[in-house]
Order: C-alpha cells, then sequence, then structure tokens
C-alpha cells in the first residue's frame, strides 16, 4: 500500500524515520528484535491496518534509516516513540510485538498519549520455564559488541533469550540474513536493557497503565510464554488477553490484524 516516508527528531536530537500510510484514527507500530520498519512482517501488519487507520511504522534507534546517540538509555526509546506520537498527532494507539511490546508497555506507563496499547507475547521471565538469562545479560551483549565480536552477540541471544537451538544458530551463519542481523547486533543490547534484568515482570510500574490493553498470546509458544502473557495482563487493570490458536510466537499476520484491528475501533 502506497504511503509516505518521514523523520523527525527525538529529544537528544536522534533522527527517527518512519513511514506512514493509509487514513483514519493514528495507530504506531514498534518492532521487536531483529527487525526494522520494512520488515515482511512489519510491513504486512502496517498494510492490514492502514485500510482504517493511518499507521506510522518506525525505525528504533539503531536501526534501518534512524541515527544512534550514545550513551543508549531505555528512556531514549521513550522519547523516540514520544517524538513519533507527537508527529501522528498527540494521541495514539501503539502495537508492540515481543521486546518492542516491552517498550510499549513501558512507554505506556508514563505517555498518556497513547490511548489504547495492544502487546503481543511480550517475553517476560516469571517462571522456572523461562530461559535463565543472567542479570548482567545487557552488559554481556555490550562486551561482545564493543569488542567488535558482533558474531557472538547475535548467537548468545538467539541461543540464550531466544531459545534457538546452537545447531540452526550455526547453519544460520551461511545465509545472508546473518550480516543483517549482525549489523542489529548493538540492538540487541538495547532490547536486553528494556526488558531489564533477567526480563522480570515490572508488575508495580505495569499496573500504572490506565488506558485499554490487550495482551495476545500464541497457542504454540512455549508455555513461560502463555504465563508472561498471563502475568501481564494481571498486572495492568482491566487488560484484555486472548490467545491465537495455530500460531506461534512466529505469527503470521493474516491472524495478528484482525485481533488488533477488532480491539482498537472497539468503543
Amino acid at each position: 500500500m502506497p504511503g509516505s516516508a518521514g523523520r523527525v527528531k527525538s529529544a537528544d536530537g536522534t533522527v527517527i524515520a518512519f513511514d506512514r500510510r493509509g487514513e483514519g484514527p493514528a495507530v504506531v507500530l514498534v518492532q521487536g528484535a531483529f527487525t526494522d520498519r520494512r520488515h515482511p512482517l512489519m510491513t504486512a501488519i502496517a498494510d492490514g491496518l492502514a485500510r482504517w487507520f493511518t499507521v506510522y511504522s518506525y525505525d528504533r534507534r539503531g536501526r534501518g534509516d534512524s541515527g544512534d546517540t550514545a550513551p543508549y538509555a531505555v528512556a531514549r526509546e521513550i522519547e523516540d516513540l514520544a517524538a513519533v506520537i507527537d508527529e501522528a498527532g498527540g494521541s495514539v494507539m501503539v502495537f508492540g510485538g515481543s521486546s518492542g511490546a516491552a517498550l510499549a508497555l513501558e512507554a505506556a506507563v508514563v505517555n498518556p498519549a497513547i490511548a489504547k496499547l495492544a502487546v503481543w507475547e511480550p517475553p517476560y521471565h516469571v517462571d522456572e520455564g523461562a530461559p535463565a538469562l543472567p542479570l548482567d545479560f545487557a552488559r554481556r551483549l555490550d562486551a561482545l559488541v564493543s569488542a567488535g565480536r558482533r558474531g557472538e552477540a547475535v548467537e548468545r541471544f538467539m541461543v540464550e533469550a531466544a531459545e534457538v537451538p546452537p545447531a540452526d544458530v550455526a547453519a544460520m551463519r551461511s545465509h545472508a540474513f546473518w550480516a543483517q542481523a549482525e549489523a542489529m547486533a548493538r540492538t540487541l543490547v538495547y532490547e536486553a536493557a528494556v526488558l531489564g534484568p533477567g526480563n522480570a515482570l515490572p508488575a508495580g510500574r505495569l499496573a500504572g497503565i490506565k488506558r485499554p490493553t490487550l495482551v495476545l498470546n500464541a497457542a504454540l509458544s512455549p508455555r513461560w510464554m502463555a504465563n508472561a502473557g498471563l502475568a501481564v495482563a494481571g498486572a495492568i487493570p482491566g487488560a484484555v488477553r486472548r490467545v491465537l490458536e495455530g500460531q506461534a510466537h512466529n505469527v503470521a499476520p493474516e491472524a495478528l490484524v484482525p485481533e488488533v484491528l477488532e480491539f482498537f475501533v472497539a468503543a
């Protein structure tokens, strides 16, 4: 679907690139790890929603056409999203996927311009079935990237955080995708920072979200992800949780979009 590209400046001067398509109330999309605004999943979600909404899909800092200003802080990413929200008119609905869901949740705690929020499988760790990440996971990833060992950082994130079997990761190294993944290695540090030490659920902060919230899970995802979704929905007053049958974490947009659409158009 045709649209237009634009740029805004975040509070620290970082340039944030976005695409805008469709007409109607504003929706902003927040992507997760290894993706930018031109990833096939993000473009499919944007196209699916643009029949009813003006959809803003932006590159988080350090990705695609957006800039990246040191030092990193989660608060800077919340400001980036706020800059896009201001561009969209100052009152929006937000969809966040995976680690992008965690960022959207953190933003909703402090930004009343987020009128509605839908999140896809925020990967908090709330039980013993979740991956056992070291509390200093972000620092370890940062050390690898700073030492020029981007491939090792990508591998560690995939194996330890995303539970990709080591043999599968080894096979990925020969694919074109791997160079793109290494180019995004610095942003994996950001993902770990957004989720916090041990990916612990920030239940106290989430309780401060007073806007309508939809939490979506996949029926075929690991049980710990389902438990995370239950915990997020339980922490946010009045939140609704739904499970998409036949879907895994790598969700099909044609299954996801109708759920988000129904929630966003509801009064």
